[in-house]
């Protein structure tokens, strides 16, 4: 059974000079603005969909990390991760890279499964999965001692 969430943008204007509000309709937790220059220059108060996406794919590494970590009879104290989404206008606007980066305390795993559970939760995550055409989607996970 599939479950939907929904959000909704009002854009006034045109690309470059016209902004907009993105709001998150299914938690009702806030409205955004967006503008093209928060988007491939400078935040300043607003976001963008990139900012977006990466919020939305380091919450699914790191639930699905967790899950894969749980499974493997490895319950995580811990898992931080951030995700850095380049937006790049040299050969038409594109997604060119997403770098995942997660540190996390784990009891009792050793490195080696740690880094192969963190591979699985990349390549399965349901957002991750979406990006798939994304040209680079990189991982760094460090476990803590």
């Amino acid at each position: 059974m599939a479950t939907t969430r929904s959000a909704h943008t009002v854009w006034k204007g045109d690309l470059f000079s016209g902004s907009g509000q993105t709001s998150l309709d299914t938690s009702g937790l806030g409205t955004y603005d967006v503008t093209w220059k928060a988007r491939a220059e400078d935040a300043k108060d607003k976001t963008s969909p990139e900012e977006m996406i990466a919020a939305a794919h380091s919450a699914c590494f790191s639930m699905a990390f967790s899950n894969i970590l749980k499974e493997a009879g490895h319950a995580p104290e811990s898992i931080e991760t951030a995700a850095e989404v380049d937006f790049d206008t040299s050969n038409g606007p594109q997604i060119s890279e997403i770098r995942l980066i997660v540190k996390a305390t784990v009891p009792g795993i050793s490195d080696a499964d740690f880094q192969k559970s963190a591979q699985a939760a990349k390549e399965g995550c349901p957002v991750s999965k979406a990006l798939a055409s994304v040209p680079s989607i990189t991982l760094d996970a460090t476990l803590n001692s």
